[in-house]
């Protein structure tokens, strides 16, 4: 099984932040998309287990984004948000392939819990577990072990090990890294000090356990995590 990797559809940028940083929290990697032409763009281009679907955005309809879905055939599991509880969008949304429909405002734990409902419908044969090199991760139980036994990580670790899997074989900032793992809370400056700390010590408990160097250095760019196929 892949990383779990979401679209949020959503012109409120508050909200989408929210949205994103607590289905982040849980574990997913999330893209957000704020109006008609971007959604687009992202599922023609990507993958996505769950897309999250306001009706409502600038230069277009959430329905014609879900008629785009049944047109392409694709299977990415739907759950729609919008501030109008019109029961004419929920059926027309439901009709055109929705999986689930939940009416603003809501509280983030309700939307996380729909959505991992719609996962579980969409793959009820997977389990949570992704084996990637060397490396076996149980997402339920946030888990890491090696063939020699559990590596234990600290909450940063793990976020940072996951979010390095979530970009496999890609290029990944120092910038991005710490949007991605501190957000807004934390006033970078210069100093990076803190992620190299970081990453030396994930290398360092993984190489422990047995696992090769998947996290290379990329001079003057940032860092890839690398795991042969």
């Amino acid at each position: 099984m892949g990383f779990m990797r979401l679209l949020i559809v959503e012109d409120e940028r508050e909200l989408a932040g929210s949205i994103s940083s607590y289905l982040g929290n849980q574990q997913f990697s999330c893209d957000v998309a704020y109006d008609f032409h971007d959604a687009m763009d992202r599922i023609q281009g990507y993958e996505y287990d769950c897309i999250i679907l306001d009706i409502t955005i600038p230069l277009g309809s959430g329905l014609n984004i879900l008629k785009e879905l049944k047109h392409r055939n694709k299977t990415d599991g739907v759950l729609i948000i919008s501030a109008r509880n019109s029961l004419n969008d929920r059926i027309n949304g439901l009709n055109l392939g929705a999986d689930d429909y939940l009416t603003k405002p809501f509280h983030l734990p309700e939307l996380s819990a729909r959505v991992a409902a719609i996962l579980r419908r969409k793959s009820p044969e997977e389990k949570s577990g992704i084996v990637l090199g060397d490396l076996t991760l149980d997402l339920h139980q946030k888990m890491i072990s090696t063939a020699t036994g559990g590596v234990e990580l600290t909450k940063k670790e793990y976020e940072l090990l996951i979010y390095f899997i979530a970009n496999k074989n890609k290029v990944v900032t120092k910038e991005a890294i710490v949007e991605h793992l501190w957000g807004d809370d934390i006033d970078m400056s210069d100093n990076y000090e803190f992620i190299y700390t970081h990453i030396k010590n994930l290398r360092k408990k993984l190489m422990k356990c047995g696992c090769p160097d998947y996290i290379q250095a990329v001079y003057g760019m940032g860092y890839k995590f690398e795991v042969p196929e």
